[in-house]
């Protein structure tokens, strides 16, 4: 029975949301060393219209390996809402304007949402 209720919710989920189709938008991460280049980074992305909206998260722990080293290192996480379409150019001004060598630049499709949230991300960014 379970089953059946979940796919008519996500059917009506679908319907209600003007037919959204899954991945057309997507959430980025970005980790930063410090609040100053996050906030450099997130005013320079929302304003060259590679993301609708650029949430940062203050003092999260990164513990990772580089050069044959375990690191462990105070960040600053970036959760950038975009369309998937401009992932590359968002990844290219990231790379632009990162002061690490390897800057983190990943993305997950968003498959649903809030209908009139999912909207406002693509009337803020362009095709």
């Amino acid at each position: 029975m379970l089953p059946v209720l979940r796919r008519l919710g996500l059917r009506a989920f679908s319907m209600a949301s003007d037919s959204y189709s899954s991945g057309t938008h997507s959430a980025a991460f970005v980790t930063c060393p410090n609040d100053t280049v996050a906030k450099e980074l997130a005013r320079g992305i929302v304003e060259k219209k590679l993301a609708a909206c650029v949430n940062i998260v203050p003092q999260i722990t990164s513990v990772y390996e580089w050069q044959g080293k375990i690191e462990e290192d105070s960040e600053v996480l970036l959760m950038i809402k975009t369309r998937s379409s401009k992932i590359p150019a968002l990844a290219e001004y990231v790379r632009s304007n990162h002061p690490y060598e390897v800057a983190e630049v990943i993305s997950l499709p968003i498959d649903q949402g809030n209908p009139p949230y999912l909207k406002w991300i693509g009337d803020i960014v362009p095709e």
